[in-house]
């Protein structure tokens, strides 16, 4: 059952249904088929410097997954999730720190960690919902960097932490910077791919759209919240532990409030799609419009959201097939 069957109460043809998610899927997979191909060679004609650039944008493109999924499945829109992102990034560096371990051995680290903050955050503000949420969330990303910096010994304070060790021994540190971030972003798109075909997701979207239906059937609210909040913020620490891989650091500025207003930026840009494609629009809209707007000056923030703005409206007036396309979250 599709996504826009679930959230309009109208179910067409099995048939009808099964030829045309059939169709878009096919679609869907050519096109993500093309990115990554395109992708996966251009290291070899753009510089050193757009590698590490792309390198970043994958890492963020993950994180934008977490908040693209929260909104698809959870119906809630979050100004907190450079908080998951911060926890990943932070394992990856405290794991290899006291322990030695490369980002490849703390990766399922940093994610079991992110679901776990996430699931400690959404039990107590579970009532919450729609601007309420969102002021919670955003309350949460303004605490961290003061909560970081009060742990110096721990966290390094302004300093922050490095992130050395090579995932890959023998290959060079900027292909790794590259591929490790494409490759989990790959990863975590195709098991999104699957979460969408099962019996939760069907769940969880028929919460969002009507509670009182899905508890007639044994669907608690409760366990939706605590679900979609978990595993948005482990995709998001993924996003985080991988950036921080990137960056070879880690440090209370790289994950101040505007990180997580930029990760939702993003999720808007890339149209809330858990595509390979779109994600990666998302994460290069956050990654490189700032690089590319840093002569402007005093006009970045208003040519940002000008930007932002042309996205937005262009989406809005493409006819609705074309919309689906572009959002690329049926199932």
């Amino acid at each position: 059952m599709s996504e826009a069957s679930i959230s309009s109460g109208v179910l067409p043809a099995p048939r009808t249904q099964a030829q045309a998610s059939t169709g878009l899927a096919s679609k869907q997979g050519a096109s993500g088929a093309l990115c990554l191909a395109v992708l996966a060679v251009l290291p070899f004609v753009a510089g050193g410097y757009w590698t590490f650039a792309l390198g970043l944008c994958f890492a963020n493109a993950i994180a934008i997954l977490g908040v693209s999924f929260l909104v698809r499945y959870g119906g809630e829109v979050s100004i907190g999730h450079g908080v998951f992102a911060a926890a990943g990034a932070y394992t990856v560096a405290l794991v290899e720190k006291y322990l030695g371990l490369s980002v490849l051995a703390s990766l399922p680290v940093a994610a079991v960690v992110g679901a776990v903050l996430g699931i400690a955050f959404a039990f107590p503000s579970r009532n919450l919902a729609g601007i309420y949420l969102a002021v919670a969330t955003m309350a949460l990303a303004l605490a961290l960097p003061e909560l970081l910096l009060h742990f110096p010994t721990v966290t390094g304070g302004f300093e922050g932490l490095y992130v050395k060790l090579d995932a890959l021994p023998g290959v060079s540190k900027s292909m790794q910077r590259y591929y490790l971030p494409l490759a989990g972003l790959v990863v975590v798109v195709l098991l999104l791919n699957q979460f969408r075909r099962s019996r939760q997701a069907t769940a969880l979207l028929l919460i969002r759209t009507s509670a009182h239906a899905a508890e007639s059937f044994g669907i608690r609210r409760s366990w939706a919240r605590l679900s979609c909040m978990a595993l948005s913020a482990a995709v998001a620490a993924i996003g985080g532990a991988l950036l921080a891989f990137s960056s070879s650091t880690v440090s209370p500025n790289s994950f101040t409030l505007w990180t997580s207003i930029f990760l939702l930026v993003g999720s808007v840009v890339s149209l809330y799609s858990l595509s390979l494609v779109g994600a990666v629009l998302g994460g290069m809209f956050l990654t490189l419009m700032p690089l590319l707007l840093a002569g402007a000056g005093d006009w970045v923030p208003i040519l940002y959201g000008a930007a932002l703005l042309a996205v937005v409206l262009v989406f809005n007036a493409l006819p609705p097939h074309l919309q689906a396309r572009l959002q690329g979250g049926k199932s």
